[in-house]
């Protein structure tokens, strides 16, 4: 997920960062959680889709917890070849512009000439882009932005362990479709505002990439799952009524509505007795609101960090 901060948002959290001390008499916590009921219990493990050598070797807690599951459930099984091809396809049928239109026509002068602008300073064509949806292009830069800064997602946390499931012969397990992943952004009724605001707030948020990257990387290292949730909102008090309504929209549809049908997901496995070691994005245990944990506690579950 891109970020919307400021300087002085950011400035207040990295100093925080930098003053945290950790009491070295308490356990060290990961984004790891262990839910239960009264009888059975999973492991929920929270994500980066990308990342690089300096997570690894993942600490023994978490890799324990793993192998102590039978079953791994993720949100898409990206080691999947069939799986990959079909978000390539989804991808574009839905995120391509129809006959005739281009962004240049779409989108407001302002925000055309920073991405012309961003794109030329990459050395991307951005005529390259133009045949996308503002959606399409939005998470096309996003994740550039990401990978030029040397995170890659053959390092995420989903990609570990689907290898080691792959290794250990584990069931794999998917959480949601394609369709429902691609449909998030692209579905049906999804006003063009929607994905306009999101290459906007996009571009925008590229401006401290290299901070705010950095701070949301070392939060997931320590386990902070306080500090990831800030990292995530950094800056949003700055935008305008318009752009917070257009900002509940995405968060809906991206996360919440998304969020509960995960957290009916884990309840079943629970009622099923399954030990299941579930990964999915940290955003969806950290966000504000009705987040997976939230939801689980809700339920009257027992949730404990690991």
């Amino acid at each position: 997920m891109l970020l919307r901060k400021t300087l002085l948002g950011l400035f207040s959290v990295l100093f925080l960062l930098g003053c945290t001390t950790t009491d070295k008499n308490s356990p060290k916590k990961h984004m790891l959680w262990k839910i239960s009921d009264s009888n059975s219990s999973v492991y929920l493990m929270g994500s980066v889709h990308f990342a690089d050598r300096s997570f690894y070797p993942l600490d023994t807690v978490i890799t324990n917890a793993f192998d102590a599951s039978d079953e791994l459930a993720v949100e898409l099984d990206m080691s999947d070849t069939a799986v990959v091809k079909d978000i390539a396809v989804q991808t574009e049928l839905l995120g391509k512009l129809e006959e005739g239109k281009t962004l240049a026509q779409i989108l407001p002068e302002g925000l055309l000439s920073s991405f012309d602008s961003l794109c030329l300073s990459w050395y991307i064509p951005s005529e390259a882009l133009y045949g996308y949806k503002p959606w399409a292009a939005a998470m096309t830069i996003g994740s550039i932005a990401v990978m030029r800064r040397g995170f890659d997602p053959r390092f995420g946390i989903d990609f570990f362990f689907l290898h080691r499931a792959h290794e250990t012969q584990k069931k794999i397990l998917a959480l949601e479709t394609v369709e429902e992943q691609v449909n998030a952004l692209a579905g049906e009724g999804v006003p063009d505002s929607i994905g306009i605001y999101y290459l906007k707030s996009t571009i925008r948020d590229l401006r401290l990439m290299d901070s705010s990257i950095t701070l949301m990387m070392e939060s997931w290292k320590r386990g902070d799952d306080s500090l990831f949730r800030t990292a995530m909102y950094l800056g949003e008090e700055d935008g305008c009524a318009e752009d917070s309504l257009l900002q509940a929209v995405i968060d809906e549809r991206v996360y919440i509505s998304r969020n509960r049908k995960m957290a009916e997901s884990i309840t079943s496995f629970l009622s099923s007795d399954r030990k299941v070691f579930i990964v999915v994005g940290a955003a969806h245990m950290t966000g504000r609101g009705d987040n997976v944990l939230k939801l689980l506690r809700d339920k009257g579950l027992t949730v404990e960090q690991y």
